[in-house]
Protein backbone atom coordinates (compact mmCIF):
# COMPACT_ATOMS: atom_id res chain seq x y z
CA UNK A 1 0.00 0.00 0.00
CA UNK A 2 1.39 3.54 -1.40
CA UNK A 3 0.40 6.67 0.00
CA UNK A 4 0.82 9.66 -1.71
CA UNK A 5 0.38 13.70 -0.37
CA UNK A 6 1.13 16.11 -2.83
CA UNK A 7 1.59 20.08 -1.66
CA UNK A 8 2.99 22.78 -3.44
CA UNK A 9 -0.13 24.12 -5.13
CA UNK A 10 -1.61 28.00 -4.75
CA UNK A 11 -2.58 30.75 -6.53
CA UNK A 12 -0.38 32.79 -9.03
CA UNK A 13 -0.61 34.89 -11.78
CA UNK A 14 -0.13 33.64 -15.64
CA UNK A 15 3.52 33.12 -16.40
CA UNK A 16 4.62 32.33 -13.36
CA UNK A 17 5.64 29.27 -11.80
CA UNK A 18 4.84 26.54 -9.13
CA UNK A 19 6.54 23.34 -7.79
CA UNK A 20 4.52 20.60 -6.88
CA UNK A 21 5.66 18.29 -4.63
CA UNK A 22 4.48 14.48 -4.13
CA UNK A 23 5.76 12.72 -1.63
CA UNK A 24 5.08 8.90 -1.10
CA UNK A 25 5.31 5.74 1.86
CA UNK A 26 4.53 2.44 2.52
CA UNK A 27 6.14 1.08 -0.29
CA UNK A 28 8.73 0.44 -2.42
CA UNK A 29 8.52 3.75 -4.04
CA UNK A 30 11.37 3.59 -6.27
CA UNK A 31 9.54 0.34 -8.21
CA UNK A 32 6.77 2.48 -8.89
CA UNK A 33 6.18 4.74 -12.06
CA UNK A 34 4.49 8.02 -11.44
CA UNK A 35 2.63 9.88 -12.77
CA UNK A 36 1.24 13.83 -12.37
CA UNK A 37 -2.84 14.26 -13.47
CA UNK A 38 -4.85 17.43 -13.44
CA UNK A 39 -8.71 17.92 -13.12
CA UNK A 40 -10.43 21.18 -13.93
CA UNK A 41 -14.02 21.59 -12.72
CA UNK A 42 -16.58 20.23 -15.63
CA UNK A 43 -13.55 18.04 -17.25
CA UNK A 44 -12.22 14.10 -17.03
CA UNK A 45 -9.03 14.15 -15.25
CA UNK A 46 -6.61 14.28 -18.02
CA UNK A 47 -2.58 13.48 -17.96
CA UNK A 48 -0.09 15.95 -17.02
CA UNK A 49 3.17 13.77 -17.29
CA UNK A 50 4.62 10.62 -15.97
CA UNK A 51 7.86 9.14 -15.32
CA UNK A 52 8.89 5.47 -15.19
CA UNK A 53 10.78 3.98 -12.69
CA UNK A 54 13.48 2.53 -14.78
CA UNK A 55 16.02 5.11 -15.96
CA UNK A 56 13.02 7.71 -15.04
CA UNK A 57 12.12 8.07 -18.91
CA UNK A 58 9.26 11.55 -18.97
CA UNK A 59 6.96 12.01 -20.85
CA UNK A 60 4.40 14.75 -21.65
CA UNK A 61 1.19 15.92 -22.72
CA UNK A 62 1.55 18.26 -25.49
CA UNK A 63 -0.30 21.17 -23.47
CA UNK A 64 2.34 20.71 -21.15
CA UNK A 65 5.47 20.38 -23.44
CA UNK A 66 8.36 22.75 -22.95
CA UNK A 67 6.99 24.77 -19.92
CA UNK A 68 6.89 21.62 -17.04
CA UNK A 69 9.26 19.25 -16.24
CA UNK A 70 8.83 16.01 -14.25
CA UNK A 71 11.70 14.82 -11.83
CA UNK A 72 11.68 12.37 -9.22
CA UNK A 73 13.91 11.69 -6.15
CA UNK A 74 14.31 8.20 -4.72
CA UNK A 75 16.15 9.17 -2.13
CA UNK A 76 13.46 11.42 -0.47
CA UNK A 77 10.77 9.43 -2.07
CA UNK A 78 9.31 12.20 -3.97
CA UNK A 79 8.60 13.28 -7.87
CA UNK A 80 8.08 16.98 -8.40
CA UNK A 81 6.57 18.84 -11.12
CA UNK A 82 8.17 22.30 -12.34
CA UNK A 83 5.17 24.49 -14.10
CA UNK A 84 6.61 27.42 -15.59
CA UNK A 85 4.92 30.14 -17.43
CA UNK A 86 1.78 28.95 -15.97
CA UNK A 87 -1.40 29.71 -18.55
CA UNK A 88 -5.22 30.26 -17.38
CA UNK A 89 -5.89 26.73 -18.39
CA UNK A 90 -3.58 25.08 -16.45
CA UNK A 91 -5.99 25.76 -13.09
CA UNK A 92 -7.01 22.34 -11.84
CA UNK A 93 -6.40 20.39 -8.86
CA UNK A 94 -3.44 18.38 -9.76
CA UNK A 95 -3.01 14.59 -8.59
CA UNK A 96 0.01 12.46 -8.30
CA UNK A 97 -0.67 8.82 -8.85
CA UNK A 98 1.40 5.57 -8.69
CA UNK A 99 1.74 2.66 -11.39
CA UNK A 100 3.37 -0.77 -10.35
CA UNK A 101 3.98 -1.32 -14.48
CA UNK A 102 7.41 0.04 -15.67
CA UNK A 103 6.30 2.45 -18.97
CA UNK A 104 3.89 5.99 -18.15
CA UNK A 105 0.78 5.72 -19.00
CA UNK A 106 -1.64 8.25 -20.13
CA UNK A 107 -4.73 6.59 -18.67
CA UNK A 108 -6.05 7.36 -15.20
CA UNK A 109 -7.39 3.56 -14.70
CA UNK A 110 -4.49 1.98 -15.15
CA UNK A 111 -2.74 3.40 -11.86
CA UNK A 112 -2.73 1.94 -8.49
CA UNK A 113 -2.88 4.61 -5.90
CA UNK A 114 -3.72 8.22 -5.67
CA UNK A 115 -3.34 11.20 -3.74
CA UNK A 116 -5.77 13.88 -2.37
CA UNK A 117 -4.80 16.54 -4.64
CA UNK A 118 -3.33 20.30 -4.92
CA UNK A 119 -5.50 23.22 -6.35
CA UNK A 120 -3.38 24.84 -8.78
CA UNK A 121 -5.01 28.56 -9.82
CA UNK A 122 -4.28 30.84 -12.23
CA UNK A 123 -5.22 34.09 -13.10
CA UNK A 124 -5.02 35.77 -16.14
Amino acid sequence: QVQLVESGGGLVQAGDSLRLACAGSGGTFFRYTMGWFRQAPGKEREFVAGINWIGGRTTYADSVKGRFTMSRDNAKNTVYLQMNDLKPEDAAVYYCAADSRAVVSSVAGEYDYWGQGTQVTVSS
